[in-house]
């Protein structure tokens, strides 16, 4: 196995890497689209405030796996978080561990001590793990809607129900002008790490632009349904969606300010966003989010809408 450094951002990459994906995700989700070009754009691309770290295994010259990392630029001494994949056909041959080798390394070399690596739940993953000494430390959960299924009654309901003393603002593509700022603020108080993304740190509204910009550059268009109190123009709860050229999208945040929890702004926000996607685009079906079980809220609300878990991954932490 001879390892590459490749650019996540490359094209080529990606052509590269799609038919290794395509015959994993077929085995493993045999229910979900094939995997698209955009799909992975949006898995490999450089993120704002990140480095990104794309590992590839080659036998000869076809894939054997990857390993892609994303290093928050703003914590140096923070992980690398990603993920570790390898295709069928090329497993127990030791491209996992020559991966996982190449990670330590690239990490040590950026003054990293810790490889977050992310990896579907089972018994082969966790036996790789443990011989790596490897440990986890958390699981997700990848929660899916069928659009058209029984759970359109429950968006439905939840989209009827709006909460007195507030109203709601969508837009699809950039955040308006009027709003961006204080959809900036909002942002800033999500206190929690995405896989391989920066932690958002008193982001301004160049960083909303930097963020839709990426989006575009992977081909996905960004939906997203805000709450804002009557009479005022702050951005109190929001809720972000990202539709590609493909029957699946991708949920992104749905998040409620202090103050305005427990009232059920969560749902009726998620609620309103799905539906209009769907409105607007009749080839969507499905909608997958990868929920932390630690969230408990999180989980509670993507029940509510219908959403029912099929899958789960495993965060192994290794020190490098």
């Amino acid at each position: 196995m001879e390892i590459r450094s490749l650019d996540g951002d490359d094209p080529a990459t990606l052509a590269a890497l799609l038919p290794g994906f395509r015959e994993t995700m077929r085995l493993a989700l045999p229910a979900d689209p094939p995997v698209t070009e955009a799909l992975l754009a949006r898995l490999f691309q450089r993120r704002h405030g990140t480095e990104r770290i794309v590992l590839t295994a080659y036998d000869g010259d076809t894939p054997a796996g990857v390993l892609k990392l994303g290093l928050d630029l703003g914590d140096p001494a923070g992980p690398g978080h990603g993920s570790l994949w390898v295709f069928p056909g090329f497993r127990r041959r030791g491209a996992g561990r020559a991966l996982a080798a190449a990670g330590r390394t690239a990490l040590r070399e950026r003054g990293r001590a810790l490889l977050l690596a992310d990896a579907p739940e089972g018994e082969a993953a966790q036996r790789f793990a443990e011989a790596l000494g490897a440990r986890r430390t958390a699981v997700t959960a990848r929660n899916r809607l069928l659009l058209a299924g029984p759970a359109r009654g429950a968006l439905e309901k939840a989209a009827g129900d709006p909460v007195p003393g507030y109203r709601l603002a969508r837009w699809t593509g950039p955040c308006p002008d009027g709003l961006v700022d204080s959809y900036a603020r909002a942002w800033s108080a999500l206190d929690e790490r995405g896989n391989g993304q920066a932690r958002p740190r008193d982001p301004s509204a160049a960083d909303v632009r930097a963020r839709e910009a990426e989006a575009a550059r992977a081909g996905h268009r960004p939906y997203t349904v805000a709450a804002l109190p009557d009479g005022s123009a702050e951005v109190v709860a929001y809720s972000t969606l990202f539709v590609r050229d493909s029957p699946m999208a991708d949920a992104g945040e749905t998040f409620v300010l202090p103050g305005h929890r427990r009232q059920g702004l969560g749902s009726w926000l998620k609620a309103e966003l799905l539906l209009a996607a769907a409105r607007e685009n009749p080839r969507l079906a499905l909608v997958q989010v990868f929920d932390d079980t630690a969230n408990t809220a999180v989980l509670a609300l993507d029940r509510k809408l219908g959403f029912t878990v099929d899958s789960r991954w495993s965060t192994f932490a290794l020190k490098v």
